[in-house]
């Protein structure tokens, strides 16, 4: 038997094959599912237009060189198949709960679809087994799947194949489901009749998600400058964090789900029971555990979660900046870390501290034995700028306690 006879028998009838799709995509698992064309004349020419200029306005954020590189993949599916004519758009809902709070004292937060397993993993060996069943279904007819891994507008043909809006925070929101659902794609040489696309933009004059944002990171409703996403730069950005936008990152470890949290849309999304995405540590991370962690550790820790994408440099900056803005005195600091990106984040840090008033002798004191022998000129800098901090209260007791407000 092969994969696709796991699904459901292909019937030797023509007969509806889209009703028959349906049927395969929800006992895989899928949750709902559209059929755009693939044809780029079919597509209102806004859409690439739109990227372009984003692009364009050096929105994308270390995304950029990446983006711009693929960019003329994003026209035309038929870059990514040859003589596809159907995009067959897939989502899959995620929505967990975790037990307890997700940030506090010593704790970073993490977006809600990264609390599972990888989801890339899932998703892939749900869409090849539909891709086997109709070719099976259809003889003679081509397809490719895939999540997450091409420069492929996942979004703008979501809301071709009429599965929701953009909404302002540039999300695809289904009215029913919200918008914390995962986008599979399937393009195929078969010619699928098409739905249509949602024409009601269903957050009227809603400006929740914008008003939110911490960083303001939304230029325009449906514009995000991923210089200034928290998603973005816990994420896809490795290096220093501009200092700005450091303060305002609060306790976001990992992603964030801001916009999406205030969404009214969001009040009632279907939550999910996929083994894969329930919470393995919750919905948040201990910081002092990610600061010990080297490249093995971090591999080996993370090793299959979507976590792994802001490599080791990238979480335990983060790690270090959270602790800045929620000092816990029983977390190590990394002061002698062997990236001087984190480095540079754990001086800042100490920095934070000593103005919080939080054992500020004591981080003065190691910061100034780390400037002895600090070997590069931004970190220095970083740990130049803590040391000029001003505390905020006369003293501190040994257990990092605030005795009061300093007089002076």
């Amino acid at each position: 038997m092969n994969r696709a006879d796991e699904v459901t028998p292909p019937s030797a009838e023509t007969g509806d094959v889209v009703g028959d799709l349906h049927h395969a995509a929800r006992r895989l698992g899928f949750d709902r599912l559209g059929i755009a064309p693939a044809d780029p004349a079919a597509r209102p020419p806004f859409i690439h237009e739109g990227f372009r200029r984003w692009l364009d306005a050096g929105l994308a954020g270390a995304m950029e060189p990446w983006l711009r590189e693929h960019e003329p993949l994003r026209r035309d599916a038929r870059t990514l198949l040859d003589d596809s004519r159907s995009v067959i758009m897939l989502a899959t809902d995620h929505a967990t709960a975790a037990d307890g709070e997700p940030g506090g004292a010593g704790r970073g937060r993490v977006a809600r679809y990264a609390w599972g397993g990888d989801y890339h993993d899932l998703l892939r060996a749900r869409v090849n087994t539909l891709a086997a069943w109709l070719e099976d279904r259809m003889p003679g007819c081509r397809t490719r799947g895939f999540v997450d891994s091409v420069p492929f507008p996942e979004r703008e043909y979501g809301w071709l194949a009429g599965l929701g809006w953009i909404g302002k925070n540039t999300l695809l929101i289904d009215q029913e489901a919200g918008s914390f659902f995962f986008l599979t794609v399937l393009l195929t040489t078969a010619d699928l009749p098409a739905d249509a696309p949602l024409e009601v933009d269903h957050c009227g004059t809603c400006t929740a998600c914008l008003d939110a944002c911490p960083t303001q990171a939304f230029v325009e409703p449906r514009v995000l400058d991923a210089s200034r996403c928290i998603s973005a730069l816990t994420i896809e950005d490795h290096g220093p964090v501009e200092p700005a936008l450091r303060p305002v990152l609060g306790d976001w470890l990992f992603g964030c789900d801001v916009c999406q949290e205030v969404c009214p849309w969001n009040r009632h999304a279907p939550g999910s029971r996929v083994p894969e995405f329930q919470p393995r540590d919750g919905a948040g991370l201990a910081l002092g555990d990610l600061l010990a962690l080297d490249d093995a550790g971090f591999r080996e820790r993370f090793r299959g979660t979507p976590i792994a994408r802001a490599k080791r440099r990238g979480l335990v900056r983060s790690a270090a900046l959270v602790l800045g803005n929620r000092p816990d005195p029983g977390s190590a600091g990394a002061l002698a870390d062997a990236d001087p990106v984190v480095r540079g984040a754990a001086a800042w840090a100490l920095g934070r501290w000593i103005a919080a008033g939080v054992l500020a002798d004591r981080c003065r004191a190691d910061l100034e034995t780390r400037r002895h022998v600090e070997p590069d000129a931004a970190v220095i800098r970083e740990i130049d700028q803590a040391l000029s901090a001003q505390s905020a209260v006369s003293s501190t007791s040994a257990d990092g306690s605030r005795p009061g407000p300093s007089t002076e």
